[in-house]
């Protein structure tokens, strides 16, 4: 019993591994490579250069690989790398990189983008993150491993968000989230730390030198580069040290409440 229905359309060239299942009117072009066991359903369009993993599941009208809300593009060669077990729901739009920002847009591995989630052009996506209906990544944006993203969230070029970091839904992100950390708010500050998520993942152990972390940093009101490297440098937790490191080399800056001690 063929996986393709008679009203899919299938580009010559493309390359669909075994057991691909393709619903009703659903589109895949001839640069498009598929994975294993992946599904792919009605009305769902694939196109460009774009390699998927195996064992996805893509809902309908999810448009994949379409070329990127950029008016610089002018059809460079540029693609989408998307892992595998990932679960791309209904109305999603993904877009490749561009040539000014690497050219690649890449989506890991385990993710869950629910409806309407957009990831624009040059976006890097680790593994294990769940993007919640209408979550919106600009251009150039980067999410660690096991990120969550509220609904209704919409993410600022070029902000770089930490493992384990969970930002609030109906939140406006416009700068850098450190790991284990939690953000919410218009624009969305730091609340404190992920502890929901830690305490999934990580031991207690862990979880107190963060927590010791995050007041010295964000609570205490003294210079947060030099707290930062104090902290890297004196600490034997590894986890401390990635939170002080991702400070350390943050771009857009941490959005918290400073005291008055620190505006001095």
């Amino acid at each position: 019993m063929s996986l393709i229905h008679p009203t899919a359309v299938i580009e010559d060239g493309a390359i669909l591994g075994k057991d691909v299942s393709v619903g009703p009117f659903a589109y895949i072009g001839s640069q498009v490579s598929i994975g294993d066991n992946t599904t792919v359903a009605s009305h769902a369009v694939i196109e460009g250069k774009t390699t998927i993993g195996k064992n996805n599941r893509i809902f309908s009208h999810s448009a994949v690989g379409t070329i990127p809300q950029d008016l610089k593009f002018n059809g460079e060669d540029v693609e989408l790398i998307i892992g595998d077990n990932n679960t791309i729901r209904e109305f999603t739009l993904l877009n490749p990189g561009t040539k000014g920002g690497g050219s690649v847009t890449k989506i890991g591995n385990g993710n869950l983008l629910m409806g309407y989630v957009h990831l624009g052009h040059d976006v890097i996506l680790g593994d294990g993150c769940i993007l919640a209906n209408g979550a919106t990544l600009a251009g150039h944006v980067e999410l660690g491993n096991h990120v969550v993203i509220g609904g209704l969230t919409p993410i600022h070029q070029f902000v770089h968000i930490g493992d384990f970091a969970m930002i609030g839904g109906a939140s406006a992100l416009a700068q850098d989230i450190p790991p284990y950390c939690l953000a919410e708010g218009n624009r969305a500050n730091l609340r404190g730390l992920n502890l929901t998520g830690l305490r999934r993942s990580m031991e207690r152990e862990d979880i107190n030198a963060l927590k010791v972390a995050y007041r010295e940093l964000f609570e205490q009101g003294n210079p947060l580069q030099e707290v930062a490297q104090k902290l890297f440098d004196t600490t034997e937790s590894e986890k401390v040290k990635k939170l002080c490191e991702f400070i350390k080399t943050s771009k857009r800056g941490i959005p918290f409440n400073r005291t008055k001690n620190e505006d001095k």
